[in-house]
């Protein structure tokens, strides 16, 4: 194993990222590439999850994820993309450590109930109810050292954290045992106001969105309705526009507040100046990524040669499990 610890984390293919996904987990991956050996799932099977009745959307964002992460300043000479469908032992795992996993706790996990909800079933399939098992294979696989997580996963870490003690008492110790690297970033709302920004809310501002498609979101966002003209005095405490100038223009937001409160600031204005802060911070990541969307055949390849590596770390780390298990027998 390297000497770097190894840090795995990831995103469903289920779509382009959005400035939600930058702020809360993709800024971050960029300033670790250099401290940790950093693997990026693409979770592919994990889509299915959810997006199982629409296949062929699952390849097309294969390519619009992996090309978001290189977008941003991953660099694939650092980094290790991976495709999640690639490593057979992700599936193997997940089947052995389903053995060590109660259907209960699985119902009882407060983020799958969550999104249960969100998705709207009832009737929830195996898959998707067995999807923290998957997340614990993920993670296991390459015996990742540190997960970057946000609030919302921590009971997903906690579950792999008792897979593996478990798994390590019964057969010995085997598994890596990850720790939380608990994210301290802002969870940017949506444009609509709504508490999340998402992919199916329809309140995203996209990493690959052309600059007049931000110039015209921003226009869209929601602000301060007690606001009639443009001089009346403003809240921005309860204002969209004014929580995005917090995150993307911090040495502008205690003036841009001020302004707001003495109506000396409209909110045409005041939108104008996000956008064009956002544009500023977008146009570097549009620019890498015409260059990738010109060069598919390269984005493959650096999937295809991070997804091998990965292949041969976890051929080794299911060796390893089916010998303390007492299962292997040689090739």
């Amino acid at each position: 194993m390297s000497e770097k610890k190894r840090i795995l984390t990831g995103d469903r293919t289920t779509g382009k990222l959005h400035l939600g996904h930058y702020v809360g987990s993709l800024q971050n991956r960029v300033k670790l590439q250099d401290e940790y050996e950093s693997f990026i799932l693409l979770a592919d099977i994990q889509a299915l999850t959810t997006h199982f009745e629409h296949p062929e959307l699952l390849e097309h964002s294969i390519y619009e994820v992996a090309m978001d992460n290189l977008s941003v300043g991953l660099d694939p000479n650092k980094i290790t993309l991976v495709q999640q469908s690639r490593i057979p032992s992700i599936g193997e795992l997940t089947v052995f450590y389903s053995m060590l996993v109660s259907v209960n706790s699985l119902r009882h996990n407060p983020t799958i109930k969550t999104e249960a909800a969100n998705y709207g079933y009832n009737d929830m399939t195996y898959g998707f109810l067995g999807y923290p098992v998957s997340q614990s294979a993920d993670i296991t696989f390459c015996k990742a050292n540190l997960v970057p997580v946000g609030e919302d996963q921590k009971p997903h870490m906690e579950m792999t954290r008792k897979i593996v003690r478990r798994f390590n008492e019964l057969y010995g110790e085997t598994l890596v045992e990850p720790d939380m690297m608990l994210s301290d970033c802002p969870r940017l709302m949506g444009l609509d106001g709504n508490a999340k920004m998402g992919k199916s809310l329809g309140n995203a501002i996209y990493l690959s969105d052309p600059a007049e498609e931000v110039r015209k979101k921003v226009m869209s966002a929601v602000t301060d309705a007690s606001r009639i003209k443009k001089d009346d005095p403003g809240h921005p405490d309860i204002c969209v526009v004014s929580k995005y100038h917090k995150v993307f223009n911090g040495g502008e937001y205690e003036n841009i507040c001020e302004s707001c409160k003495k109506g000396a600031i409209g909110c045409v204005a005041c939108k104008k100046a996000l956008a064009a802060s956002l544009n500023d911070l977008l146009e570097p990541f549009r620019e890498k990524r015409a260059y990738y969307e010109a060069h598919r055949d390269e984005v493959r390849d650096i999937i295809l040669t991070g997804s091998e590596k990965a292949n041969k770390i976890g051929n080794e780390t299911v060796k390893e499990v089916k010998e303390a298990m007492h299962i292997y027998i040689g090739d």
